[in-house]
């Protein structure tokens, strides 16, 4: 019976983002962002380490006072899995273990979709899992919304900013769409760095086009988890919204918990 490696959970936060400078700073009911993030990951009981890297002294320094775990990394690097990489390397991942690139955006990340990234893991073959969701029918026209076709294994066949599949005879079908959160085997996301962008890949200008390019399989986990990421500034409010519900219902929940 296959058993699960050591699972590491890797937050990339950087300073400069063009859309909002600072963003894994910005505060959010009293806590940088950075902070909200790192407590939601903490929560999933099958990661052995969360660990946050960063380019940044301030998001360092504050991360320290936390009491967060943090990783000085390079600041040249051109994509936050190269940084999760450097940082991987720091903490000692070994080849076949877990590293999951976690959105350093998503202060509402639900640690579930982690389980659901871990679990295939147990098959020694798997080398990448990546979140899938439904699409809403007002969605599907969004060009941010990276959408994906699979195989009946759940093998990842594409991933494009158009809609696919296209529906010829205009039949309603089920569209899914990609959530950027990555879970790799140490030594998968090293080839991956190694190999460099695509040709497919900077075309649409989406990474996870590299492993198919270079036969790489990417399997995919159907989840109900609404990803929702901070891009600018106006975004907190509705994030805000999110943890503020979430904290209500758990404190609902308390009072049937056995004491």
């Amino acid at each position: 019976m296959n058993t699960l490696p050591c699972c590491y959970g890797i937050i990339p936060c950087r300073y400069g983002s063009t859309r909002f400078k600072g963003k894994p700073l910005a505060d959010i009911m009293g806590r940088p962002m950075f902070w909200h993030v790192y407590d939601r990951a903490s929560q999933c009981k099958d990661l052995t380490r969360v660990v946050l890297a960063t380019d940044d002294d301030r998001i360092f320094s504050e991360a320290e006072e936390l009491g967060v775990p943090v990783e000085m990394t390079r600041n040249d690097h051109p994509s936050g899995s190269d940084r999760v990489l450097e940082a991987a390397k720091k903490i000692g991942v070994h080849a076949n273990d877990i590293v999951i690139n976690i959105q350093g955006d998503e202060p509402a990340l639900d640690h579930k979709v982690l389980t659901k990234l871990i679990t295939p893991f147990a098959d020694k073959k798997v080398q990448v899992t990546t979140p899938v969701r439904k699409m809403e029918p007002e969605e599907k026209d969004n060009h941010d919304r990276v959408k994906v076709v699979f195989n009946k294994d759940h093998k990842a066949l594409y991933f494009s900013r158009s809609l696919i599949p296209f529906s010829r005879d205009k039949k309603p079908i089920d569209i899914f769409f990609h959530i950027g959160i990555y879970a790799f085997r140490m030594k998968t996301l090293k080839k991956f760095v190694e190999m460099g962008p695509g040709y497919i890949e900077r075309i649409e200008r989406l990474e996870q086009l590299r492993l198919l390019e270079n036969s790489i399989p990417i399997h995919v986990v159907e989840t109900e988890y609404k990803s929702v990421g901070v891009d600018r500034e106006k975004d907190i409010s509705e994030v805000e919204k999110i943890i503020k519900e979430n904290l209500a219902l758990m404190k609902r929940l308390k009072k049937y918990l056995p004491k």
